[in-house]
């Protein structure tokens, strides 16, 4: 998905001859130090073209709402921007060298948590919408992260770390799994036995209630010409620590999305070539079409 990073550095890398190994050549002699781009930030590669572009349109992005549903925050090319709902112009969020995406508003909204590679590998960040303060909530660059999401109270963040959820504090830490490989799977819908290694967890999202943690999970492994009900809609129950199936269909089950007064989910499905939603009442159980093709099917 962040791909686009790697080929920016491509492009770079001529340049890492002339002006990384100087200036820390430099450095190790206590000789002045080389002022740091902010378009670098904090990546050895110094940028040395820039591009400027117009356009209305976009592919594969991903995007939120304020709590005020005034803004919207969205990815576009490794940069993340926002706009007011009723439409109008995008205004870079954040500019440089990595590739920022997959923004998400805090409950208050007065933050955004976002992933970045700026630091050289893939990590979750999190910056107050006035700019005034940006925090790592995660170190190292041998992990990938995808899909934060806040918990209710704004206190945490969970977010795919490999296969499986996580737990980080807001404040930044090492963080835990959410999940664990013992937890049972059953329940009304659900299945019995273990949470096996093999399965994937992506996407969690929060309704009304923190109790309850809405993801999707993949049985088995990744195959490109897959048969289909690949991914399930699961719920993971917070105090007693069960996991159960909300959802199994043919065209799988993914990306779930609640409504902030707990009526209303929507998830991603697969409708022969493309991708759907679909609306559930969760008081009734009645679900239908809400809209498709929304975007190019993967």
């Amino acid at each position: 998905m962040f791909a686009p990073s790697s080929i920016r550095r491509a492009l770079c890398a001529a340049t890492i001859g002339v002006v990384a190994i100087p200036a820390l050549v430099a450095a190790q002699r206590g000789g002045p130090a080389v002022p740091r781009d902010p378009m670098q930030e904090l990546l050895q590669l110094k940028p040395t073209r820039t591009l400027t572009f117009t356009t209305k349109v976009g592919n594969w992005m991903s995007s939120d709402v304020s709590p005020d549903g005034k803004t919207i925050a969205f990815d576009l090319l490794g940069d993340i921007y926002t706009m007011p709902i009723a439409g109008g112009k995008a205004t870079a969020f954040t500019r440089g060298m990595g590739f920022d995406g997959q923004p998400r508003f805090s409950p208050d909204g007065k933050k955004i948590v976002y992933v970045s590679d700026r630091t050289g590998g893939y990590n979750l960040w999190t910056i107050s919408v006035d700019k005034k303060d940006t925090v790592q909530i995660t170190t190292g660059n041998t992990n990938t992260y995808e899909s934060p999401v806040w918990t209710p109270d704004g206190k945490y963040i969970v977010a795919s770390r490999g296969n499986k959820l996580w737990l980080f504090p807001a404040t930044g830490g090492s963080g835990i799994q959410l999940i664990r490989d013992t937890a049972s799977a059953g329940g009304p819908g659900g299945r019995g036995g273990a949470v096996a290694d093999v399965t994937r967890e992506n996407g969690a999202a929060f309704g009304k209630d923190p109790r309850y943690v809405y993801f999707s999970q993949r049985r088995g492994s990744w195959v490109y010409n897959t048969p289909l009900g690949d991914y399930d809609l699961m719920q993971y129950d917070r105090e007693t620590g069960r996991v159960v199936t909300k959802e199994n269909r043919w065209g799988s089950a993914f990306r779930p999305t609640l409504s902030p007064d707990g009526k209303w989910l929507v998830y991603g499905t697969r409708y022969v070539d493309h991708t759907r939603l679909r609306i559930r009442n969760l008081a009734t159980s009645e679900e239908d079409w809400l809209t498709g093709p929304v975007q190019r099917d993967d």
